[in-house]
């Protein structure tokens, strides 16, 4: 298949019903009636010669065809920004777009320089759309590989080859229950390692064998795959489990959180700048690659 300009415009329409979940909730975005849009998805069908999606009683759900097609369209997507910013630079200016990924739960880190950087990118190239996605950990760096993501901002979770990394900061974790735990109130004298190792414990799902906590705790109760997920499960008094210190900080002062503070139950995190290095450094990449590392280098 080469796509057309009217395909293009029917993966656009298709793109707009997988974010908003159905034919009906993508109305408004896409300023097209209901009818008009199923009509576009059947001619998308039609000349792809798959079902994409299945539609009635039980909502919209998409085929795994269409989860491929998606995947597809999303790279086509960013493949024609890409195009618009090498012309751009042909041109002598910084344009297109600029795709980062993040993780979940790190806005309130004084340790990232994020917001600095996305200032001084702007000041340089002010034209270039910024589309900055929060992103599971466990995806984030393949999604920089193919190309979802010019780049990202998150911790080495497994290796993926084809990718450099250029480290920017550490996060502390450590070990949290909720106000309602028995273990509360509880004199930290009369906390013991055996006690806690067999508490129900939130583990992350995406944590890899030689860097996994859960193989400490015996009784893993629950598996998250962001942390806000895990700070509602500590929460509920029925867990412990481990929080960035600077995420679970103003829970603790409003009385909410209580971190052991034990040296055997912490850990820190790096955090990296992802980029793909077979990726043609284009005037957007390079211009962001230079402002992370002059912001992040200063003190």
């Amino acid at each position: 298949m080469r796509p057309s300009g009217s395909d293009l415009r029917l993966l656009q329409v298709f793109d707009a019903v997988v974010r908003h979940g159905g034919f009906s909730a993508a109305e408004g975005e896409l300023n097209l009636s209901q009818s008009t849009i199923s009509n576009h998805m059947a001619a998308l069908e039609d000349r792809l010669g798959v079902v994409l999606c299945r539609r009635g009683r039980g909502g919209f759900q998409l085929t795994e065809d269409g989860r491929a097609v998606h995947e597809a369209a999303t790279r086509l997507h960013g493949a024609l920004h890409d195009f618009s910013a090498d012309v751009g630079a042909v041109q002598g200016k910084i344009s297109g777009e600029l795709r980062i990924g993040i993780l979940d739960a790190v806005a309130d880190d004084e340790a990232t320089r994020l917001p600095e950087v996305l200032a001084e990118f702007h000041e340089t190239a002010g034209d270039v759309k910024v589309l900055l996605a929060q992103e599971a950990a466990q995806d984030l760096q393949q999604k920089v590989r193919d190309g979802t993501y010019h780049c990202g901002i998150g911790v080495d979770i497994s290796p993926v080859d084809g990718l450099d990394a250029f480290p920017l900061h550490t996060e502390t974790h450590s070990l949290y229950c909720g106000r309602t735990h028995p273990l509360f109130n509880l004199p930290a004298d009369d906390i013991g390692r055996a006690a806690l190792l067999e508490l129900p414990f939130v583990k992350r799902g995406y944590w890899c064998t030689e860097k996994s906590r859960q193989n400490v705790f015996r009784n893993v109760a629950a598996t998250v795959l962001q942390i806000e997920p895990q700070l509602l499960l500590i929460r509920s008094g029925h867990y412990v489990g481990y929080l960035p210190d600077h995420y679970a900080e103003r829970w603790c002062i409003k009385g909410e959180l209580r971190r052991f503070e034990l040296a055997e139950f912490m850990y820190s995190a790096q955090f990296y700048l992802f980029t793909a290095r077979d990726n043609r450094n284009s005037g957007v990449i390079t211009t962001l690659i230079n402002s992370v590392k002059s912001v992040w280098q200063k003190p």
